[in-house]
């Protein structure tokens, strides 16, 4: 049994009266937070929310992207602190059989010790943020199908984004709010020069692995440091021993304190895809097909690989990344499904659409203005529905790293042979780095022994599939080889008559012109030629739907909106990757009947889970094997209790994770949990198991999960030495008498 936390009695999931009934729900654009103003200075806000409208100033300018993940500015040398799993492919990638970072850890003295990050790695930093609802409408018309639809919509984004980009350095989306009622056009500075700064043992930042991934209580140092370099001119370059580390216009002052039980919190950051204005069809859909299916999926992808890299070091740090998502999802999926199951998502879905369609037809003029649309919607989504089994499986064909570098190659090559504006996005001139960083990147994370035992697995799936759903030219590739020893054979033959393996074979490749392609005999590109027509009618199939569904979609949020508005209920709009500040309060909460499983460090074993865990759970989790490992230095540390000034006195200890309720999801990872004063207090990295359908549903025990700021700082003064970084973020060093007062 673990040792009880000696956490206050009173500290449990109930707090004081204030902090057990406010609603911390919404993912909120940096627009709408005057209009949260009062609550959110009511709670602990000491900055003024109209200043925190503008992205160019504190703290908006601090936080910026990775792509995927979140990151914020701490010092004026472009210092940039996230999460240990946002630069986990990093870490791999700078690993070897010899150096294994992912084990070691990895800490730069100096600038001139920092490794370049993985190839494709950026940081991107928000400059502009403006309103082109009315250019996307403006090249919209009535009477349009779903195809005109959507081009007129691709073709206003592709103008709008090229106008931006004219000023060099920058990278320009559209993003749509609101299922598309309207638009906004970010601009981005992209820092193309990434460099790997600081990141603590695995056993550090993933203690706990899968087994602890979602759980609560929780003791992950799960943060990591990466620098931002420039040109010597100050604007973005491709790496280069000239460049110089970037100087932002702000950045996050590094607090030496934590957060205390009811304090405000607040979470900037690029929250990926919420769902909460699904249909109630798309919910039973979701969780009664997709999650069940995917869960599956995924588990049985982990395992393939986790057979094929039995005993070769090398495939196994190559696909360590990718394992580590698989997992993540796989666990994510599960505990949606249970989590759906204790909760009445379907009948409030089904009851507010009922509620809706009383309110249209009890207003004259709302039912001439929605009429059928919820019903509408509904015959939309069934057809989308339809073919999911096969859009599933057509999905992953490409995870053979060989037949999707093939395809979208070939596809280059026909893209190329139009005007840049008519080109597909991501085969434009702008997309060509990536495009060129996505073919070099194959080189680390590929082994053809793995990826034919993925291919494999996948090609068994498409197998399953009815006749009516299946690709007439990949049945004429299989031929007699389907399956069995004839498809390892055939597989087998293609992987050793490939060029494709080599880099500079797929760069040379984005070079050839159609006719090369089809006169090759690389058994992949081959396929990926015979393949292209069926695969891009099925592309022009889904793109016309997409656009029925941006002229319903917008409808049903107006009216949704409409709705609520009588209700005086602000809206939010599900988050699509781009900035949100979210808002919350340190708590605990009591989670369904039967898992608290007694007292333990964040857990009284009462009254439900506080909302702290301490260096006490490290060593009461400790076991010496993975994932309850731990470097010597950190457990001696423990053991002599060298707590030095991140002591807290309530705790008795140094405080390693905290909950809140803050609202967020994936994307959110690496944000900057901040203070009232907009100081960085810790890192957002996980959600509670209880919380995995906020995706979908907020609800009173919806919890995030952040590494405190007092144990990444114990960790690197006491346990890394990092003491050039602490010095770089401000962190003055402590006084003889602090760092023997315990």
């Amino acid at each position: 049994m673990l040792a009880a936390c000696d956490k206050p009695a009173d500290a449990g999931a109930g707090a004081t009266d204030t902090v057990s009934t406010v609603s911390t729900e919404g993912m909120w654009m940096p627009s709408q937070l005057p209009q949260l103003g009062d609550k959110l200075q009511g709670l602990g806000l000491e900055l003024d929310p109209k200043t925190m409208t503008d992205l160019t100033e504190f703290p908006m300018n601090a936080v910026i992207s990775l792509g995927g993940c979140t990151a914020s500015f701490v010092s004026p040398e472009g210092l940039v602190v996230t999460n240990h799993h946002c630069a986990y492919g990093s870490i791999s990638y700078n690993s070897t059989e010899d150096n294994d970072l992912l084990a070691n850890g990895f800490l730069a003295r100096s600038l001139d010790e920092e490794l370049p990050a993985a190839p494709g790695s950026r940081v991107y930093v928000t400059v502009d943020m403006n309103d082109v609802t009315d250019k996307i409408d403006g090249a919209l018309s009535e009477g349009m199908d779903g195809a005109a639809r959507f081009a007129a919509i691709e073709d206003a984004k592709k103008g709008l984004v090229s106008d931006c980009e004219a000023d060099p350095g920058h990278r320009c989306e559209v993003y749509s709010y609101y299922g598309g009622a309207s638009y906004y056009l970010i601009k981005q500075l992209e820092i193309r020069d990434v460099r790997l700064v600081h990141a603590p043992a695995s056993s550090i930042g993933k203690f706990g692995g899968d087994i602890d991934n979602w759980m609560w209580p929780r003791h992950t140092g799960d943060y990591s440091f990466l620098r931002a370099y420039v040109g010597p001119d100050g604007k973005p370059a491709d790496y280069s021993e000239d460049n110089v580390p970037y100087q932002p216009r702000h950045h996050l002052t590094v607090s030496t304190e934590g957060p205390q039980e009811g304090d405000f919190v607040m979470v900037a950051g690029y929250p990926g895809s919420t769902n909460r204005y699904r249909t109630a069809t798309e919910v039973d859909n979701n969780f009664n097909w997709y999650y069940p299916t995917m869960q599956k999926v995924l588990a049985d992808w982990s395992a393939v690989i986790g057979e094929a890299t039995a005993g070769n070091k090398d495939a196994e740090l190559k696909y360590a990344s990718l394992v580590a998502g698989l997992n993540n999802y796989s666990k994510n999926f599960t505990g949606m499904l249970e989590g759906y199951g204790r909760s009445d998502l379907l009948a409030r879905k089904r009851q507010l659409e009922n509620d809706l369609q009383a309110w249209i037809e009890a207003n004259p003029e709302s039912a001439e203005k929605y009429a059928s649309l919820i019903t509408d919607l509904q015959e939309l989504v069934n057809e989308k529905q339809s073919t999911q089994e096969r859009d599933l499986v057509l999905r992953f064909m490409d995870r053979s790293a060989m037949l999707s570098a093939a395809r979208d190659l070939y596809r280059l090559s026909l893209e190329k042979q139009k005007p840049d504006m008519e080109r597909e996005p991501g085969y434009q001139e702008r997309d060509m780095t990536r495009f060129t960083e996505s073919m070099k990147r194959i080189e680390r994370r590929f082994h053809p022994q793995v990826d034919r035992a993925i291919w494999t697995y996948f090609i068994e799936r498409y197998n399953a599939l009815p006749e009516t759903q299946r690709i007439a030219s990949f049945d004429a590739f299989l031929g007699d080889s389907a399956s069995g020893k004839a498809l390892q054979e055939k597989l087998s033959a293609m992987y050793e008559a490939t060029g494709l393996t080599e880099t500079e074979a797929r760069l040379a490749w984005m070079e050839k012109s159609p006719e090369e392609f089809r006169a090759s005999d690389d058994p992949f590109i081959q396929l990926a030629v015979s393949m292209y027509e069926d695969m891009h009618a099925i592309e022009l199939q889904d793109k016309a739907m997409t656009g029925r569904f941006a002229e319903l979609r917008p409808r049903y949020m107006d009216l949704l909106i409409a709705y609520y508005e009588e209700q005086d209920k602000p809206v939010y709009p599900d988050a699509n990757g781009s900035l949100r500040v979210t808002y919350g309060l340190v708590k605990g909460y009591t989670p369904p009947a039967g898992t608290i499983q007694g007292p333990a460090d964040g857990n009284d074993g009462k009254d439900g889970f506080v909302p702290f865990t301490t260096l006490r759970g490290i060593k009461a989790k400790y076991t010496g094997e993975d994932p309850f490992d731990a470097p010597q230095a950190l457990l001696d540390a423990i053991e002599e209790k060298a707590y030095g000034r991140f002591y807290d006195e309530q705790l008795d200890s140094v405080p390693v994770n905290f909950l809140s309720t803050v609202d967020i999801t994936g994307g959110n990872s690496g944000s900057a949990t901040m203070n009232g004063k907009g100081e960085l207090i810790g890192l957002a990295f996980d959600g509670t198991y209880d919380s995995i359908n906020a995706d979908w549903d907020f609800n009173d025990n919806t919890r995030a999960i952040h590494v405190d700021v007092e144990y990444m700082l114990w960790v690197m003064e006491k346990v890394d030495g990092a003491h050039n970084l602490l010095e770089e973020m401000g962190v003055a060093a402590e006084s003889v008498a602090a760092e023997t007062a315990h």
